[in-house]
């Protein structure tokens, strides 16, 4: 038991070390636990859930917030707005794709700096985690882990993300551009007229591309056997 406890403090110790995925984390408690015997009780599963849970938001999010994070990834990417996609159309088809090109990089850069706030709120919902909500987990769907930060830290992303997304897209110069180009595509006759307010918009899309981020590392940790290199988390997923 001492050991499991001790190779689990060393996962958590190096899980901040961005240039490291969850194996290579999990690869060096492995020395330290070596091969353990017996049942897993339900403390040790929701212990090693946490911890492997704490590992890949802290991925996640330095993904996210990295230099082209969003804008390097299709998958998350912060284009125009839904309402505002035949405005980058008519743009670009005057001459404007390069104004256009401008204010998708000012809003992922937003998006990309407002990722670091990320962190806390997620590991606050993680270690508010029950027993019970662990076990669920573990048992439940392949994105049971996601869906749980969804109900439980949502709330608190958007409020802690509405602030440093509005003041982010201000400093990358995204919400001046967006006024700008609405402003020049509202001049065009007969054009439906578009809303310049970003902030709800880029706010959300930021917060939908983390929790892709987070599903997607969940995915590994679930289906990925070298992604559990200790005899510990061997354990609490072989039976998921």
């Amino acid at each position: 038991m001492k050991r499991i406890f001790l190779g689990l403090s060393l996962m958590f110790s190096v899980s901040s070390c961005n240039s490291q995925n969850l194996g290579n984390i999990l690869k060096q408690a492995n020395d330290v636990l070596g091969n353990t015997s017996g049942p897993l009780t339900t403390a040790e599963i929701g212990k090693g859930l946490k911890e492997a849970l704490t590992v890949g938001i802290k991925n996640s999010a330095a993904q996210a917030s990295a230099t082209d994070g969003f804008l390097g990834n299709q998958a998350i990417k912060l284009l125009f707005p839904p309402e505002a996609q035949n405005v980058e159309q008519k743009l670009r088809q005057i001459g404007l794709g390069a104004q256009c090109d401008k204010f998708i990089t000012a809003l992922n850069r937003g998006a990309e700096k407002a990722a670091e706030k990320a962190v806390p709120i997620f590991v606050d919902a993680i270690t508010q985690m029950t027993i019970q909500d662990a076990v669920s987990i573990l048992k439940g769907d392949k994105d049971a882990a996601t869906n749980y930060l969804k109900r439980t830290s949502s709330v608190a992303l958007t409020n802690a993300f509405a602030p440093v997304m509005e003041e982010s897209i201000n400093a990358t110069g995204a919400t001046k551009l967006y006024g700008e180009i609405a402003t020049t595509y509202n001049k065009i006759p007969f054009a439906k007229k578009v809303n310049p307010d970003l902030k709800q918009y880029a706010t959300q899309k930021a917060i939908d591309g983390l929790f892709l981020l987070v599903a997607q590392e969940e995915l590994k940790i679930r289906e990925n056997p070298a992604a559990r290199v200790t005899d510990l988390l061997k354990k609490v997923f072989a039976n998921q």
